[in-house]
């Protein structure tokens, strides 16, 4: 092919706004719908080439279906203004372009941290929107760009320089995309040059060893890249490569990166990263089944099945109605709004829908068992997700929308949210789901990260590990962290929190999850349905140590800490809560003589001597604040903060509260009278323990052997009691600090039998009282045991 002829400013402009008018019909052109109902009858059978095909040539098409969509009708909503949209940037970038020695375009030279990844995703959307219009001036735009890049930058001839995700994941992605999209307008030349700058910076022996980079959600990326350089490369060893260097993705890891068995996800080595990378994988995974199904490559692997169970098992207990919780999002919680980009949102939400659209397109290839119950838990998302609705969602292109909007049109029902209790042991976090409201709480240990940071994101994120406790009630709707929360919350206040006061400066720790506490004793055990968790808690770059519990249980969080010692010369303060009320927010606040409540999110019972601080504040911030690739834009947000100061220096401070998200003024100061509803056994540095007595509910954190209630036991534990209808308890225990030797436990309570046990669970004697023994390493999971009580 020869090199593209010059044009005209005039003539492009022309051209561009004629595209359009011309996508809504030229986009069919360039990939023919499907009908997608009878596609999903069987998608292996669809996939296979017909006799005589050329299988590279099948899987680059079925590679652009699954990136570019099918299915749908171009001239529809919300297709058409997706498309017309992407036109525009297209023909933006067109006209921008000013090929220079070090940058494409200017202001965006190569040298910034993802500088050459920039101008390979410009060009990507100028083929995209060349696929849906057919504008010789796009594709002639397109491949002036890829040859200045392959001549001045990304060729075997470079040393790797800066961070090296640029260089392996980040570039390969959208330049072999491009590359697929463009097909045979592109000279073999041209497509051997990319293959080749993909082969230098993605060499064989990346994919050999699972260690540094080369692990978990990267390891996915990277396969990607190159299945499809083997693909454009005709290369069937790449794809063969890329395809059996998924394996040691697919089994449970127990330690660094990868999935648990809890169904926890870390990356990064100590930081929980499930929303963020864990949605990387899923994504990359998904793309990969949909693409190799049917040929000579498919995935066969038989432990792929435990990436088809931790949809259910691993990432959609951290949904809530469209958004992802936070507290598995790392340092991605600070890229809200990046500078140079256009004006979408990285938020909760952002980040839940992106692994909607993941489990969609991973839905494709599940079982229809497995399809069923995935769909229908996404029509729910999609149902009550009112703050930023899933259907138009600005982050999707027409693919990712066909796709969610297949799935909402199509029969069956949309699965509510589920009511229960999951603890990710794993990753020291914990996810709490009640009738009308949810609850996220994110602990540190010596095993996973206060915080992370790094090239220049999140730098103020210290205390995220130390009890930070996000809740979300039905009448705030899903926006309470997604408004501008991360640039203008004080990182002090962090809700939840027990902390010193004591400046800190930016990355204090140090960065990729190197700041973790020296503390082993942390997590907890639940029943499913309620939970104890507890922390032994050791402030960032401080002198902090306290004991601190969160109770789970039906209409509250009970929130207990004791033992808080402090030497840093400053207040040390256990946040209560922090309300982001909003650019002018005016819930009232409502104060009693014991409890708090705030209009529309609910209330806080504080008993006894302890005095409850107030403040409301307006903060001002911008996301440039907590990450240096950030827009500047400034905003203002007000707060209603709530906070128990232990004083400077404490000895043996503690507190009490309960969190009830929802609830009524009314029920709040009814809840604040009843002194019967709880019960507290012992509130010391060496146990926390509660009753409940009209939920049957018994919960302790032992950080050491001793009694306290009805409850002894041996070594350090977690314990839950339940009792059941019909004379019937149910006994939890856990070993959070993961000692792994046989761990003792006294129920001073008549037991006539056990009927059920987990196999971790011995027996030594029942009758006037039962005694258990959790035997051998654990995880921090819990094990227990069904009784007939007497």
């Amino acid at each position: 092919m020869s090199q593209p002829s010059a044009w005209s400013r005039r003539t492009f402009l022309a051209t561009a706004s004629a595209a359009v008018t011309a996508a809504t019909t030229t986009a069919a052109r360039a990939l023919p719908p499907a009908r997608e109902q009878d596609r999903r009858q069987d998608r292996r059978q669809d996939r296979r080439p017909a006799p005589g095909d050329d299988p590279y040539e099948a899987l680059r098409r079925r590679w652009l279906e699954i990136a570019l969509g099918t299915g749908y009708d171009p001239a529809a909503e919300p297709y058409a203004s997706r498309i017309a949209l992407t036109v525009r940037q297209a023909a933006d970038h067109l006209r921008t372009m000013a090929p220079a020695p070090a940058s494409l375009w200017p202001g965006h030279p190569y040298d910034p941290p993802a500088g050459i990844t920039r101008s390979y995703r410009r060009l990507w959307t100028m083929a995209q929107a060349w696929t849906h219009t057919g504008d010789e001036a796009l594709l002639a735009g397109t491949v002036r760009g890829l040859d200045h890049l392959a001549a001045t930058v990304y060729h075997p001839g470079t040393t790797r320089y800066g961070n090296w995700w640029e260089w392996q994941i980040g570039s390969p992605r959208p330049l072999l995309d491009t590359v697929a999209a463009l097909g045979d307008r592109l000279t073999p030349g041209r497509r051997e040059a990319a293959c080749a700058a993909v082969d230098h910076f993605l060499p064989d022996a990346l994919l050999h060893d699972y260690s540094g980079t080369s692990t978990g959600a990267n390891r996915v990326d990277l396969c990607r890249s190159v299945a499809l350089r083997g693909v454009l490369g005709r290369r069937p060893e790449k794809i063969a490569l890329a395809r059996d260097a998924l394996s040691p993705v697919f089994p449970y890891v127990t330690r660094g990166d990868g999935l648990y068995a809890d169904g926890s996800f870390v990356q990064h080595t100590w930081v929980a990263y499930s929303g963020t990378y864990g949605q990387v994988l899923l994504d990359g995974l998904a793309r990969l089944f949909a693409l190799l199904a049917g040929s000579p490559w498919e995935v066969t692997d038989p432990r792929r099945h435990i990436v088809l169970d931790s949809v259910e098992h691993a990432f959609a207990p951290l949904i809530h109605n469209g958004l992802m919780v936070d507290t598995v999002s790392g340092r991605a919680v600070s890229r809200g709004r990046l500078a140079g980009e256009d004006r979408t949102v990285r938020s909760d939400h952002f980040h839940g829908h992106a692994m909607i659209a993941a489990i969609a397109l991973l839905a494709e290839g599940a079982s229809p068992a497995e399809r069923a119950r995935w769909q229908a838990r996404i029509r729910g998302w999609i149902e009550r997700d009112t703050t930023e609705p899933v259907l138009t969602a600005p982050q999707f292109g027409v693919a990712d929308l066909a796709r969610l909007h297949a799935v909402a049109a199509a029969p069956g029902p949309a699965a509510p949210e589920p009511v229960g209790h999951r603890l990710f042991a794993s990753m020291d976090r914990a996810v709490h789901r009640r009738p009308g409201w949810a609850a996220a709480l994110a602990m540190a240990s010596e095993r996973i990260a206060h915080y992370e940071c790094g090239n220049g994101e999140h730098p103020r994120g210290w205390h995220t590990g130390s009890g930070m406790l996000l809740w979300w009630p039905a009448a705030a709707q899903g926006g309470q962290y997604t408004d501008w929360f991360w640039p203008t919350v004080d990182p002090y206040r962090l809700p939840g929190t027990t902390v010193s006061t004591r400046h800190l400066p930016d990355r204090a720790g140090g960065e990729w999850g190197e700041p973790r506490p020296p503390v082993r004793w942390v997590g907890g055990v639940s029943d499913g349905e309620y939970a104890a968790v507890g922390q032994d808690l050791a402030g960032l770059g401080s002198t902090l140590t306290a004991r601190t519990s969160w109770f789970f249980a039906d209409d509250a969080v009970i929130c207990m800490g004791a033992g808080i010692r402090c030497a840093d010369g400053v207040p040390v303060e256990t946040v209560v809560d922090n309300r982001n009320l909003g650019a002018d927010g005016t819930a009232a606040l409502t104060r009693g003589r014991d409890w708090a409540h705030l209009d529309g999110h609910g209330g806080w019972v504080v008993p006894g001597r302890q005095r409850l601080r107030t403040l409301r504040e307006d903060r001002a911030g911008a996301w440039r604040d907590i990450n240096t690739g950030g827009h500047p834009e400034r905003a203002v947000r007000r707060y209603q903060t709530l906070w128990l100061d232990h004083g400077t220096d404490p000895r043996d401070a503690g507190y009490l509260y309960l969190l009830m998200p929802g609830a009524s003024r009314r029920q709040v100061a009814a809840r604040a009278r009843d002194t019967r509803w709880l019960t507290v056994h012992t509130r010391t540095a060496a146990c926390h323990a509660v009753s409940v007595r009209s939920l049957g509910l018994l919960a302790a954190n032992f950080w050491a052997p001793g009694t306290a209630g009805p409850l002894t036991v041996s070594a350090p534990a977690s314990v839950l009691v339940r009792r059941l209808p019909g004379r019937r308890a149910l006994l939890r225990v856990s070993d959070p600090p993961r000692s792994g030797t046989p761990l003792e436990l006294v129920w001073h309570h008549p037991v006539r039998r056990v009927t059920a046990r987990d196999p971790q669970i011995g027996v030594v004697s029942a009758g006037r009282v039962l005694r258990l023994r959790l035997n051998g390493a654990t995880a921090g999971a819990g094990y227990g045991c069904e009784v007939a009580t007497g």
